[in-house]
């Protein structure tokens, strides 16, 4: 059979016609393919950057109701290059963690970079029982961290004790507490403050911190030598811990919401 060139090349490019136009219709089909491919990305992206990950999801799951960082100043006693007693102020940093779980009160000393003597240790939490217990609160959920970041340095003693406990109610209570105020003492089972030593060494040394106001036991210790009251503070002798806290906060310690929300009963 022979066909007319005519004919033939008329269906040539005819083929080619189409063959060019289904070309072109498959690469806009890839085209647009590839756009809605990439659009669909950009919106998966855009979803899966603003859900939150799995460790912010745990975060705010299993993570603390509150967690607080403060200091404590303290007062102490120690010795120069001459051997000779002298006064400090020391600062002592505070965690407080309110937890999700109501596994029972936790309290850490941490051995770094300072660490806390066991009596100093033993003293702290018998005193932060006795106020939690007489302000009424349940601490049930609290973890509370004492660091003492001085390297190398042990701290010894118990005139700390009152001074964290009253702290760590007041964080507890959202009350803070007058930063030009410092207290020494230990708490004494009947809710009292305790006497401690060295009460006029540590007054000149709050005064050459700038501290306005020191609160100390009203029994003072018969080793303790009469002291002359620095210009412009005030000494003040307090007898309990519910006047030490209110001196310290200008809040009462227990309040009627303590007494009717919250539940105390703690042994330590």
């Amino acid at each position: 059979m022979v066909t007319s060139p005519t004919l033939s090349r008329t269906r040539t490019l005819r083929f080619l016609r189409y063959s060019t136009q289904s070309s072109l219709c498959a690469h806009s089909l890839s085209a647009l393919t590839s756009y809605s491919l990439l659009v669909c990305l950009g919106v998966l992206m855009i979803a899966v950057c603003s859900w939150p990950s799995r460790s912010e999801a745990a975060t705010s799951v299993d993570g603390p109701l509150r967690h607080i960082r403060t200091t404590i100043p303290i007062l102490g006693t120690t010795m120069n290059e001459d051997a000779e007693p002298v006064g400090i102020v020391a600062d002592i940093q505070l965690e407080f963690l309110q937890r999700r779980d109501h596994d029972g009160l936790d309290i850490q000393f941490l051995v770094m970079p300072g660490k806390f003597s066991p009596f100093a240790q033993q003293s702290v939490i018998q005193a932060l029982y006795l106020v939690v217990e007489a302000a009424g609160l349940n601490s049930d959920s609290w973890t509370i961290r004492f660091t003492l970041p001085y390297p190398g340095v042990t701290l010894y003693g118990e005139s700390l004790s009152a001074m964290a406990a009253l702290t760590v109610v007041a964080l507890a209570k959202n009350e803070p507490v007058d930063e030009e105020t410092v207290l020494t003492g230990t708490v004494t089972v009947d809710g009292h403050l305790g006497t401690v030593g060295g009460v006029p060494l540590k007054i000149l040394a709050a005064h050459k911190q700038h501290f306005r106001k020191v609160l100390i036991p009203e029994e003072p210790d018969v080793a303790d030598d009469d002291w002359v009251t620095p210009f412009l503070m005030e000494v003040r002798p307090v007898g309990s811990i519910n006047k030490a806290y209110l001196a310290l906060t200008n809040h009462p310690l227990r309040t009627s919401v303590a007494d009717h929300s919250l539940t105390a009963g703690l042994v330590p």
